[in-house]
């Protein structure tokens, strides 16, 4: 019976102290919970403090980079080359330049002629701007690493509605004179141009105009008898050409031109001759005339154009007259005109220049680039002595890979009507332009 007694007080006992155990241990855990979420609150607290603290650094050295770059010069891509602007925008420089690199065989006759490989041009060209006035060296290292290798090298400023150009640049007269090397249709120009009857004239000394409109141009220049390595002289010279183009919509252009230029040789000049290397570069060459710096006699030169690109296709021709003064004798008249065409086998259109009145080069549309087809008939003759006359007709190809990178293949027949010879060449070139 007290053992009875015993249990049942025991067990009244643990029975009254379990609810005040759990009672204590449910407190407990409710003030560690609280503890945590005040740690909480104020770590909370020093995280959005902090936070402030790096967006106002974040904003400060974001004002802060931009600061800087309104007062760094921008380098950015162009063409392949490089351009850098300063910071203001009043000045920038870009660096460019050309690489042709040409192979060659002849089919001989009568000529003696070598087939090689020849650097035919191998440029660079630094251009831009300085406070308002532009500027452009470049420097052509297969003429020479001194003046002998000067090609643009001038300043020039906008004024009177057109551009001022001084220095040393192409006087404004015929226009696959005035086509960039990287844009003519083959591989070297026609006689129309300094390649014949402005012979070893392509760059003079002076001063030149060149305005334009929405279709049309002119260019005006005087220059002395000189290029930059050639000896000083008092020879002058003068230029003029105007184009315009009824026709010039996305799909079609039509172009026409014409160009007066008189030259005047005078104490120390040069002797000035018409030349027609009528069998490709390298080839034989045939003098068709000649005045002598001596004579202080002088060559009065017209010349006419058309050109058109419809679509895909392509024409240009040029007629030119010269009359050169003999100090003996009565004076020479050279007449050369020439007609070439292309077809651009993947449908690419040649885009118009009317700035200055000239084509461009297809730009490839396709990962493949843009096939053309080419071909040009060319001649020159002296009026005043029989059988002096040189022709060529040239048939060729162009891939351009990529507006930088052109390959060209050039099959010429030549053909002096004057010596009986008839050397025929084979070439290829490799372009890069940037």
């Amino acid at each position: 019976m007290r053992s009875s007694l015993l249990a049942v007080s025991i067990a009244m006992a643990l029975g009254a102290a379990l609810p005040a155990a759990a009672q204590d241990t449910r407190d407990r855990e409710l003030a560690e919970l609280r503890a945590q979420l005040s740690q909480l609150q104020t770590r909370m607290a020093e995280l959005e403090d902090r936070s402030d603290a790096q967006s106002e650094i974040n904003i400060a050295s974001q004002q802060a980079a931009e600061a800087a770059a309104k007062t760094q010069p921008k380098v950015e891509p162009r063409n392949g080359g490089l351009r850098v602007t300063s910071a203001d925008g009043t000045s920038e420089f870009s660096l460019g330049g050309r690489i042709h690199f040409d192979a060659y065989a002849f089919d001989r006759d009568n000529a003696d002629v070598t087939g090689t490989t020849d650097f035919r041009r191998a440029r660079l060209t630094l251009a831009g701007k300085a406070v308002g006035w532009e500027y452009k060296v470049e420097q052509d290292f297969t003429g020479g690493s001194t003046t002998e290798g000067f090609r643009d090298v001038f300043i020039a400023r906008d004024a009177l509605g057109g551009k001022v150009t001084i220095g040393h640049f192409k006087p404004y007269r015929s226009m696959e004179e005035m086509t960039s090397s990287n844009e003519i249709l083959m591989m070297e120009r026609p006689f129309a141009s300094a390649t014949g009857i402005y012979a070893g004239r392509q760059f003079q000394q002076g001063v030149g105009y060149l305005t334009s409109g929405d279709n049309y141009s002119f260019g005006a220049s005087v220059f002395n008898m000189r290029s930059a390595s050639g000896p000083r002289n008092e020879g002058m010279g003068a230029s003029t050409r105007a184009t315009w183009a009824p026709i010039n919509n996305d799909d079609s252009t039509l172009h026409f031109g014409a160009s007066y230029s008189h030259e005047n040789l005078n104490k120390g000049s040069a002797d000035v001759s018409a030349s027609a290397v009528y069998a490709g570069r390298r080839g034989p060459s045939q003098t068709i005339a000649r005045t002598t710096g001596a004579s202080g006699e002088s060559i009065d030169t017209v010349g006419l154009e058309a050109a058109g690109a419809f679509g895909p296709l392509f024409f240009q021709s040029e007629y030119a007259r010269a009359t050169y003064g003999q100090p003996l004798g009565g004076d020479q008249d050279v007449d050369t005109w020439y007609l070439m065409g292309a077809w651009t086998i993947t449908g690419e259109r040649r885009p118009y220049r009317v700035g200055t009145g000239v084509f461009n080069s297809p730009r490839p549309n396709g990962p493949y680039g843009a096939w053309q087809l080419t071909a040009r008939y060319d001649t020159i003759e002296n009026k005043d002595i029989a059988g002096m006359e040189a022709s060529s007709a040239t048939f060729g190809v162009n891939w351009f890979i990529n507006p930088s990178v052109r390959l060209m293949f050039n099959y010429t027949r030549g053909d002096n009507e004057f010596l009986g010879d008839k050397t025929n060449q084979f070439a290829l070139r490799t372009q890069l332009s940037f």
